[in-house]
């Protein structure tokens, strides 16, 4: 084991290896204790995996349950990291790295290593656990913490912010840009500042009558030395295990104005899976201006995300209003080859939420698949919420190839942690509003089983379209009738902003389907509008 204490004998026998690990007195000059050196390898990592999914799932070691029961969110609270034990705080690192605590909300230990240098001959790496210890947080001395065994583990990490950027702006020992936490989670910052939705490593069984969902872990993380060439990249590979299947991955992810995920992934399956997710995102939708219950709450917009947008193989882009359903609800969005989906944050007015919370800089996130992925969904998962604090949305792809014990599967994508879509299509209009309303005339009874929709498109050609012509609202429904349609263009003098308006009349309480875009002749004039109204849930709510 590397110890301080160590530093000086160590450094005499070390050399400076650059980029291709960090020496053995480098880490000791951290402060932080590490365990025996091993080898390691991105290849043989996903060996491992492979192996490992090839025996029974093993959960690991229990710590004292009733230890991690007392550290609560109360007792969790009190419990930080110290910044002088950040791992690249000096030297050629850019962005330390802090650990979060084990407690009750987090209980699974989490093996963290650091890959210091090249083995003889340049074939592996050596790498070292980064051992626990309770000396690494600032907490009470009547903390429970303290009462849990030596080399517990940890619970995540997270990077902060560049050690070498302006510390009176934007201290890097309280400011952070990239977290994973729990399970197999992770989230990063957009260029607002301001954390919101999480990514997963995974999504398994999301959603299922017949079964609970599965949340499987990253139990070992490997974090690769800074690499002097490339400053603003940083590179972690983990572990992934779980009941029914392992995983091998490697997060290289570049911190400029937006963050930026590339991953890298071999799945290997131990069961059947009904339902896979691949880039998986959970984020938070309670309201918005489509619809509200009454009185619920003061704010007049509570939501992470407000939107799925979606980039077809067949080059459509979509736009997909959320919403909190009466039941959990299950959208598939059949596809052959995505360019790209992703939870979208669009609605950027301070005025639409009036809260110190800044829902209106949370981060969208775009997913970009690498290569080829084939024919499968992008699915959406929306269930009932009647508070903030529950993560209800989740969207995935879901390959259409059954998932199947002793399969593997290798994908790469890409994702953009941003203020919007990276790659949105000029010349398209986009949705920026979905209201519901009693359908009919005002002045004149409203008729029963009647919604009125104000569906609003901005930019793109809406912009120049010739004075004295309308777009035309093309609009189809799974079920019922419309009636009272038209389009016109928002009365606030800003060119281009324009709203198809329209009466739905159903009857029951099933779900309907709609679809509508804008033209002019043969010409696409918005991105193609989807939404799933439930008449029974939105006949009580304003």
């Amino acid at each position: 084991m590397i110890r301080r204490r160590q530093f000086i004998a160590a450094a005499g026998a070390a050399s400076a290896l650059g980029t291709l690990g960090l020496s053995p007195a480098a880490l000791a000059a951290t402060g932080l204790t590490f365990g025996d050196a091993q080898d390691f390898s991105a290849q043989g990592l996903v060996e491992r995996a492979r192996a490992l999914a090839a025996k029974p799932y093993q959960p690991p070691p229990p710590l004292p349950a009733a230890v991690l029961e007392r550290i609560d969110y109360e007792a969790h609270g009190k419990i930080n990291f110290k910044p002088e034990y950040a791992l690249f705080s000096e030297g050629a690192g850019v962005y330390p790295v802090t650990f979060f605590h084990l407690g009750t909300f987090f209980r699974v230990p989490v093996r963290m290593h650091v890959i210091e240098a090249a083995t003889q001959g340049g074939a592996s790496l050596r790498a070292r656990e980064i051992v626990y210890d309770d000396d690494y947080f600032t907490m009470p001395a009547d903390s429970p913490a303290h009462e849990l065994p030596p080399g517990s583990g940890f619970a995540g990490f997270r990077f902060q912010e560049s050690r070498l950027g302006d510390q009176a702006k934007l201290p890097w020992q309280k400011n952070d840009w990239c977290a994973f936490l729990g399970a197999s989670y992770f989230r990063a910052i957009g260029e607002l500042f301001q954390y919101g939705l999480s990514a997963r490593g995974i999504a398994v069984d999301v959603a299922l009558a017949d079964k609970p969902e599965e949340f499987p872990d990253f139990t070992h993380f490997w974090f690769e030395p800074p690499n002097t060439q490339q400053p603003d990249t940083v590179v972690v590979h983990a572990l992934l295990d779980g009941p029914s299947l392992t995983g091998a991955f490697r997060f290289t992810m570049r911190r400029g104005l937006q963050v930026v995920t590339d991953v890298e992934m071999s799945l290997f399956l131990r069961r059947d899976i009904a339902r896979l997710g691949i880039a998986p995102a959970s984020s938070m939708y309670w309201f918005s201006e489509t619809v509200k219950i009454r009185g619920v709450d003061w704010r007049p917009e509570i939501h992470d995300s407000d939107g799925l947008a979606i980039w077809t193989g067949s080059d459509e882009h979509i736009w997909r209003p959320l919403n909190n359903p009466p039941r959990t609800m299950a959208s598939a969005f059949g596809d052959n080859r995505p360019r790209g989906f992703g939870l979208m944050q669009r609605d950027r007015n301070f005025d639409h939420y009036l809260d110190g919370v800044a829902y209106e800089k949370r981060p969208s996130l775009w997913v970009e698949p690498q290569g080829d992925w084939g024919a499968g969904s992008v699915q959406l998962v929306e269930i009932p919420t009647d508070d903030e604090i529950h993560d209800n949305i989740v969207a995935m792809w879901v390959p259409a190839a059954p998932a199947r014990a002793g399969d593997s599967l290798n994908m790469r994508y890409r994702l953009h942690w941003a203020a919007d879509e990276p790659y949105p299509p000029a010349q398209l209009a986009r949705c920026v509003a979905t209201r519901l309303g009693n359908g009919g005339q005002p002045g004149q009874p409203r008729p029963a089983g009647v919604r009125k929709f104000m569906v609003e498109f901005s930019g793109g050609s809406l912009a120049s379209l010739p004075f004295g012509v309308k777009p035309e609202a093309v609009l189809s429904a799974s079920r019922g009738s419309f009636s009272y349609v038209f389009t016109e263009a928002v009365p606030n003098g800003v060119a281009g902003h324009w709203r198809a308006q329209f009466d739905l009349t159903t009857e029951g309480t099933d779900a309907v389907e709609m679809r509508l875009f804008l033209r002019v002749g043969d010409q696409t004039l918005s991105e193609t509008w989807l939404y799933q109204y439930h008449p029974f849930r939105n006949s009580a709510q304003s």
